[in-house]
């Protein structure tokens, strides 16, 4: 728990206050330089993506000096072509049923949709969010904090507050939902295979497809503003059979990783 937690404030100290002034400061000077004259809207887009970038990869020197960075093979090794499809068939699966339940919630005010209309207007921001952003998060919150939750408690307590952190970690009220459930398979798919790799794999498929809707739908807000009327309940049901059938083939499949045998303070 202390080591999950130590990690999370860590970050958040990182991502949210260290990288964005050391970020600030050379843009706010640029700024003036160049233009006489201070705009928080320009100031933003020239902030955002560096800052990212930059409080990503101050954390992961810090998890790699830490030793938070797995060298074992257990966490690099590829599993199964036919599991791989299975938990491909999983994230898209829950992704519905996630953003069918997100429908449901349209209340729930997302203040990061300007950042994120930031990032999805370059290249840059497009590879952050869909190959980037994945491979730090699965690398910060299954390499490091699951696993060192699995080594300290029994598997549902610390896959269910590892997915809790994963949720609120995002801050963005619209967004901690989703991320908790999502994050529930991710982390379950960590403990069963004890690899990274799926868990990176489908982590990259998810927001790739969120970024192809947002562009191929730029209107639309919601799933539900796709798909209309019955197909919408349709594909609401056949998702909800796909995940259970797809998380009953996946439960046969189980590494008999020593999670219990290594405690991390």
């Amino acid at each position: 728990m202390r080591t999950a937690i130590k990690l999370i404030l860590l970050y958040l100290v990182i991502a949210q206050i260290v990288a964005p002034i050391l970020v600030m400061i050379p843009c706010v000077i640029y700024q003036i330089i160049t233009t006489g004259s201070l705009n928080n809207e320009a100031l933003m887009n020239l902030i955002i993506i560096p800052a990212q970038l930059t409080g990503q990869l101050m954390m992961l020197i810090y998890l790699w000096k830490a030793g938070y960075i797995s060298k074992q093979k257990t966490t690099w090794s590829l599993v199964s072509g036919s599991y791989l499809l299975l938990s491909v068939l999983a994230i898209l699966s829950c992704s519905f049923v996630v953003s069918a339940i997100t429908d449901l919630m349209k209340w729930i005010p997302n203040i990061m949709e300007f950042p994120f209309e930031i990032l999805q207007s370059n290249w840059i921001g497009i590879l952050v969010i869909s190959l980037i952003g994945p491979i730090f998060e699965e690398l910060l919150f299954r390499g490091a904090i699951t696993k060192a939750l699995l080594q300290q408690y029994n598997p549902t307590k610390a896959i269910l507050f590892s997915a809790f952190l994963f949720g609120v970690i995002h801050i963005n009220p619209a967004q901690i939902l989703p991320a908790f459930l999502i994050g529930i398979l991710l982390t379950w798919i960590y403990y069963k295979t004890a690899s990274l790799i799926p868990c990176i794999l489908i982590h990259v498929l998810n927001n790739s497809l969120s970024l192809y809707l947002s562009a191929k739908f730029p209107e639309a807000k919601y799933i539900d503003e796709i798909i209309t009327g019955t197909p919408y309940l349709i594909t609401c049901l056949v998702s909800l059979l796909i995940l259970a059938g797809v998380i009953l083939l996946m439960n046969r499949t189980t590494v008999r990783y020593p999670w219990n045998e290594t405690n991390i303070n």
